[in-house]
């Protein structure tokens, strides 16, 4: 017997693990259901797996950063992860890389944990909720080329409303992959810049089991809706289905049917609405054409009586005006009467008053002519003086005295005597 080949605990373990390392992990998935699940410090995930009718576990192991959807004691789960034996503790464990759950009461225990969650976040608060345009000339589709839902969401906007624009974007709506698809068309028309970018975003599919619409209720799905730039329109089997990417949507379509209804209006409906807003314009207009009448009848009445009784006014004003007129061009035509006689007969006074003036001056001339002295002096009188005295006495001068005799035609100096006086006389 040849020698068995002896390791440390260390090395055996090294050997072990080498040995699990050769395990395909991505094509090998554990299925069993959780018990004793935790999580440590906000991040790090443990959890054992164990068979429904065994007692084999199988210890787990992950990071809150690799798992997307809400986990918790009693879910049946499939997972893909590396084995391991720890050399600290000596235990063998799994690395999980990926986790999904199995079964519709995992299914619907998750779905009841996440929109619990979501919602206290407010990701469902209607008040965050866009409306969309009503008539969108760019539409981003969201779903499978060969699903049923596709051609029903084409055929229902085709005969609604005509002239839109749709940019479809094909998806896997369930499996694997389906996740993934989803976020990245997502991520595709919200990176588009505004004037390549759709008005309203539709993500739909058809009916399903909870395991069948699983992707429409993936925590990151959600959450691209809630982020989205666009409005988002979610249309999700049928009108009994429901999904956490429904509650999210700005819009809640029941089918897909309904959402080509939802974010295109009909025709018809618009021809109506056209045709009832063309009636409602004529009756208002013509209520308001006959307001207007009545408006302007009454301000022409009121204009009328107004411009009537401005106008009696007027010729009350004028024949006031006339008759004051005639009778102050009557009374202008008397005083010039009355002028024209005092004018005659002041200018008559006047020329008696100066015929009379005249004569009476002629008079006083003529008196005054008689009383003047050159006049009487050219009848050969004169007039002697001595000094500033007039001498008309000869006694008053004494012989000798120097006297001036005024002519008519001068004065002569003269001496007195008495010889000369005596001759005189």
């Amino acid at each position: 017997m040849e020698d068995a080949q002896k390791f440390t605990v260390s090395e055996y373990v090294d050997l072990v693990n080498g040995t699990l390392a050769t395990i395909p992990a991505e094509r090998i998935r554990v299925v069993g259901e959780i018990v004793e699940y935790r999580v440590s410090q906000g991040k790090w995930i443990n959890f054992d797996l164990k068979d429904e009718d065994k007692d084999v576990k199988i210890s787990c192991f992950t990071t809150t950063y690799s798992v997307h959807i809400p986990l918790d004691a009693g879910m049946k789960v499939e997972v893909m992860g590396q084995a391991k034996v720890y050399e600290r503790f000596g235990k063998f464990s799994l690395t999980v890389k990926t986790i999904e759950l199995v079964g519709e009461g995992a299914l619907a225990k998750a779905y009841a944990l996440l929109k619990e969650k979501l919602d206290s976040e407010g990701l469902f608060d209607g008040a965050r909720k866009r409306s969309i345009p009503r008539f969108p000339a760019k539409i981003g589709l969201i779903t499978s080329r060969e699903a049923a839902a596709y051609g029903d969401f084409m055929r229902i906007l085709t005969n609604r409303w005509s002239g839109v624009e749709v940019v479809h974007a094909h998806v896997h709506v369930q499996g694997q992959h389906a996740v993934n698809d989803i976020l990245g068309a997502f991520e595709r028309f919200n990176h588009l810049n505004e004037a390549n970018r759709p008005d309203v975003i539709v993500l739909t599919r058809g009916g399903g089991s909870l395991e069948d619409l699983h992707a429409f209720n993936n925590e990151q799905v959600a959450r691209a809706i809630f982020t989205s730039k666009i409005p988002v329109v979610v249309g999700v089997g049928h009108e009994r289905d429901e999904s956490l990417a429904d509650f999210v949507a700005d819009v809640r379509a029941s089918t897909p049917s309904n959402a080509a209804e939802r974010v295109v209006p009909d025709k018809e409906d618009i021809h109506r609405e056209l045709y009832m807003s063309v009636r409602r314009m004529e009756d208002q207009l013509r209520f308001e054409l006959t307001r207007r009448q009545r408006s302007i009848d009454r301000t022409r009445m009121i204009l009328e009586r107004f411009i009537s009784e401005r106008m009696h006014t007027l010729r009350m004003t004028i024949e006031r005006f006339v008759y004051a007129f005639d009778r102050f061009r009557l009374s202008l035509i008397q005083t010039r009467t009355h002028i024209e006689a005092r004018e005659k007969s002041l200018l008559a006074r006047f020329d008696a008053l100066w015929q009379y003036r005249k004569a009476k001056t002629e008079a006083l001339m003529r008196l005054f002519s008689s009383f003047d002295v050159q006049h009487t002096l050219r009848r050969g009188f004169a007039i002697v003086r001595k000094g500033s005295d007039i001498v008309t006495d000869p006694v008053a001068i004494s012989d000798g005295a120097d006297i001036r005799i005024q002519l008519a035609g001068g004065e002569i100096e003269a001496v007195t005597g008495r010889r000369a006086q005596e001759q005189l006389l």
